[in-house]
């Protein structure tokens, strides 16, 4: 068993006891068949942590999203955590957190993952309710760009065969815009609320929440809306950038079943289907005479990035 399968097989047991914070330390070795001080020794060494700090702090960060994700009571989120009153739950809140866990409920952070507790192993609560291991390789800017393009080229490739199969006839007719794997039927209306709708649904799903409730769809709630997701889905993709953990993971609990992405998958998801979208909402606007945008090119905006002086 090499490091790696070992971790993953200690992390199940751990994983599965989160269900039953009343568990004892030997329990919980004697589900990993492995004696208490055996047991105790390999998660120390694989985590750095002791199993029971390494218990207690994943029940911490699973209560910390419940908080933010849901409207139970403090005292059903300590109970579910293990604690014995809301009292004992909120000093211990407190003591690793700095705030209160009112606090968080009242200011819910950008993502989940802000609330994360600090250990040496990059072990942390998945949501909806698993364990989220390190990536193996960090992925920079750069890669994910790369990435991109690569896609870009090894896709037109694969056009490029597909259409091999094809008669003359059908090679040179007159194409009809075709958006069905994309959106149905799209309208200006209906693009513009897919790509608000879309900043807002990857934002809960990095918060672990549900699908965005995307029922105002006037102009002035669109803007509304975006005011807000933009902002935060701009916050979040730079942090992102920043801190090198484009190739982290998390599971997207809006999707059934969930589904698990990495963070630089889901920035490249939104730039390219957004990128579709746009294009499209910028031609319905000029066929409504709104020419002021042109063709929604990034390149003007990505030179002028680039030339503008810096301080």
């Amino acid at each position: 068993m090499n490091r790696n399968d070992g971790l993953t097989g200690l992390l199940d047991v751990l994983q599965a006891a989160l269900d039953d914070p009343a568990a004892s330390p030997a329990g919980l070795a004697a589900r990993a068949h492995l004696s208490r001080f055996h047991f105790d020794r390999l998660v120390a060494a694989a985590t750095g942590e002791p199993p029971g700090a390494l218990r207690r702090r994943l029940l911490l960060e699973r209560a910390a999203h419940r908080l933010v994700s849901s409207d139970r009571t403090v005292l059903d989120i300590a109970v579910e955590a293990g604690y014995g009153s809301h009292e004992a739950f909120t000093r211990a809140f407190q003591r690793s957190y700095g705030f209160a866990p009112t606090a968080v409920r009242r200011r819910p952070p950008l993502v989940f993952r802000e609330l994360e507790l600090p250990c040496p192993s990059g072990v942390h609560f998945q949501p909806p309710g698993g364990l989220r291991l390190p990536a193996a390789r960090q992925e920079t800017p750069m890669s994910v760009l790369q990435h991109l393009v690569d896609h870009h080229v090894e896709t037109l490739t694969a056009i490029i065969d597909r259409a091999g199969g094809l008669d003359e006839q059908v090679l040179d007719r007159p194409v009809t815009v075709s958006v069905e794997t994309i959106d149905e039927q799209p309208t200006l209306r209906s693009l513009i609320n897919a790509m608000v709708t879309q900043e807002e649904h990857w934002l809960s799903a990095l918060r672990g929440g549900d699908w965005p409730d995307e029922s105002d769809r006037s102009v002035s709630g669109l803007a509304a809306r975006h005011a807000v997701a933009g902002r935060d889905w701009r916050d979040f993709v730079a942090r992102t950038l920043t801190a090198g953990t484009l190739a982290d993971t998390f599971v997207d609990t809006t999707c059934t079943p969930p589904t698990t992405h990495t963070l630089g998958g889901t920035i490249g998801h939104v730039i390219t289907f957004g990128a579709v979208r746009r294009t499209l909402a910028i031609g319905a606007l000029r066929s409504a005479g709104v020419t002021d945008l042109g063709a929604g090119d990034p390149r003007p905006y990505l030179d002028r990035a680039a030339l503008a002086p810096t301080d």
